[in-house]
């Protein structure tokens, strides 16, 4: 068996630049997602988000460590596979002249690559059947965008996020025709006190809220009170 991590890191703004997080997700030997954290990151851009995503899971693994991340960003990924030795040999400016962008966040990325072995691979973002853990990150990411919060299991949240049902694969009918599972109906106490969306964004029923809407946390998401989601495992939230 191999020894190498299997990891996935995303990064998301609500607008560009707009309010704006990060976040990354960890699997087990098996290929399990184990643990997760994200954050937010103010107003920002989604390259931003993309390299401080890539910055804090490379922050979690400890030096040495053998790792696979997987990315949707094709700027993040070339940015510290390809751009950087140039820029480097440029005293960190592009082709143009130019001062590299996001210089301190593609530095400090540097110095931790070159304290573990990484390989990158890149996957599409939202395809139905597309990558399990960067579907988790990505709405890691968009959550904590939207609710400008941190979250993962170290600050004790043990339910992992779940992607918004249209990124989801769709399930099959016996006669072959595809069907979407329908979220689950919370159960009374699921929902948490209710607060004010600072920004909008999606419950994990599908349907978005605006900003000021009331929200309150359903697993390890915000969402409409009284509504319910599915985990990972299927069982509600």
């Amino acid at each position: 068996m191999s020894d190498r991590i299997i990891a996935a890191c995303d990064g998301a703004a609500k607008g560009n630049p707009g309010p704006a997080g990060w976040a990354w997700v960890i699997a087990d030997a098996e290929g399990r997602p184990e643990r997760w954290e994200s954050g937010p990151l103010g107003r920002a851009t989604n390259n931003v988000g993309e390299l401080t995503a890539l910055l804090r899971l490379l922050e979690a693994v400890a030096p040495g460590t053998s790792l696979e991340v997987r990315m949707d960003s094709q700027y993040a990924m070339k940015a510290v596979t390809q751009w950087l030795p140039n820029w480097k040999r440029n005293g960190w400016k592009t082709a143009a002249g130019k001062p590299v962008a996001n210089q301190e966040l593609v530095q400090g990325i540097d110095a931790l690559l070159a304290a573990r072995d990484v390989e990158f691979r890149y996957v599409p973002a939202h395809r139905v059947g597309g990558d399990p853990l960067n579907a988790i990150a990505d709405q890691a990411a968009s959550d904590a965008a939207a609710t400008q919060q941190a979250a993962g299991t170290a600050l004790g949240d043990t339910r992992l996020p779940v992607p918004a049902p249209d990124r989801s694969a769709p399930a099959r009918t016996k006669s072959g025709a595809t069907a979407r599972k329908r979220p689950a109906r919370a159960t009374s106490g699921t929902a948490s006190r209710t607060i004010k969306a600072k920004f909008r964004g999606t419950c994990p029923c599908g349907r978005p809220y605006a900003a000021g809407d009331p929200i309150a946390k359903l697993g390890s998401r915000w969402g409409h009170p009284g509504c319910g989601a599915v985990g990972v495992d299927g069982a509600p939230v």
